[in-house]
């Protein structure tokens, strides 16, 4: 499946990441939605080149773990011949877009991500994780998604909406872009140099009044693993995607498109039968509440085995939800968990209701006795 050389991307392009099992690199598809033939190829240069596990990110996005260096422009070449790459490695960085994964093939969000992806250059020179939503078919899917501007649906039409403010400008479909770029660049001439992102920005800084006229939508029940009329809903646990599972479920569904979510879920189009798979496909599913990072050894941050912590104490938590994070940056889970472990040297720190980097009621607790002290702490709470 060898490809020509990617014209306009050097060996550095894709700002791949090095982690302690090999270069971590993302895959941006385009509105978060891939082919059967990109799914399967993907697979292919997993097993390849990488660990044989694709991870899902919170912005819909995937990555590809374990790559050696000296592979890196053959996993460049790879995409190509998929398609999954943009035409320079600035357009792919620039190209923080969430749609809504319950939309129509060629409704609104297409075509207003379609137009935004055409006028990415007309952007100011934004912070790396500054990002857009794009939530206007089907009811509301995006509202806990990452995203600083926001297009969703107000009670009189369309708004664009900036992240943190309850109200957004009202737009029509065709004006919605230009009022996105008029935000951006309202946020990048206001900001100060450590502000990155627009919520933190509107706690010192007032947006306009002419941005926020119209009330935004009501959050809407989250996704869960399930059939839908169009689509079968797949949770995957810690956000990972095992090669030879997910192959399995594509080789059997030839005619679904995958399309990821910002909530480490997965839908296949058409009506499906789950099968045999260890994805959850339940809504009942305990492991829908656990965030755990990869751990070691895939990530050098830490000394812990996050994961299997996890599953061992998932049973015991009476579906409370738990995030188990190797170190404090709490890379797989930056909101609330009921309860979170923290990596440090001698084992973890325990934090009730709060993010890794809160500060902790328990610390130091052996790999060995967590699931007793956790117990007991909540017992006292």
């Amino acid at each position: 499946m060898s490809g020509p050389e990617v014209k306009g991307w050097c060996p550095g392009a894709l700002q791949p990441m090095q982690s302690g099992d090999g270069l971590i690199m993302r895959v941006r598809p385009s509105m978060g939605q891939l082919s059967n033939e990109q799914a399967l190829g993907l697979c292919d240069v997993s097993m390849t080149f990488g660990n044989g596990v694709i991870d899902l990110t919170n912005r819909a996005n995937l990555q590809l773990r374990g790559i050696k260096s000296h592979d890196h422009q053959a996993v460049l070449d790879e995409l190509l011949v998929l398609d999954l790459l943009d035409e320079t490695p600035e357009l792919e960085a620039r190209r923080n877009i969430i749609c809504a994964p319950l939309r129509s093939t060629d409704g609104l969000a297409a075509r207003l991500a379609l137009e935004l992806t055409e006028r990415l250059a007309e952007l100011p020179e934004l912070p790396s994780k500054f990002g857009f939503a794009i939530d206007v078919d089907g009811p509301p899917q995006l509202s806990d998604a990452p995203a600083d501007i926001r297009i969703e649906k107000g009670p009189c039409g369309l708004i664009v909406r900036a992240d943190g403010s309850p109200r957004g400008a009202a737009v029509t479909a065709g004006t919605a872009i230009n009022e996105l770029i008029s935000i951006a660049r309202w946020f990048t001439q206001t900001r100060d140099n450590d502000t990155r992102r627009m919520a933190a920005h509107l706690g010192s800084v007032p947006l306009p009044l002419r941005f926020a006229r119209e009330t935004s939508h009501k959050p809407a029940p989250q996704l869960v693993p399930g059939q839908l009329p169009q689509a079968r809903v797949f949770g995957a646990p810690f956000g990972s995607l095992p090669t030879n599972e997910l192959r399995a479920l594509l080789s059997a569904n030839t005619t679904s498109t995958l399309t990821l979510t910002h909530s480490r879920m997965f839908l296949l189009s058409g009506q499906l039968d789950a099968g045999d798979t260890s994805f959850l496909t339940t809504p009942d599913a305990p492991e829908l509440g656990v965030d755990a990072c990869p751990g070691a050894p895939a990530c050098s941050a830490t000394k812990q085995k996050t994961r299997a912590i996890a599953r061992a104490l998932t049973p015991h938590l009476n579906g409370r939800s738990l995030h188990v994070s190797g170190c404090t940056k709490g890379c797989a889970r930056p909101r609330n968990a009921d309860v979170v472990l923290v990596g440090q040297k001698g084992g973890f720190d325990l934090v009730l209701n709060g993010v890794s980097w809160d500060v902790p009621v328990l610390q130091g607790i052996k790999p060995d006795s967590i699931i007793e002290a956790v117990i007991n702490e909540l017992g006292r709470h």
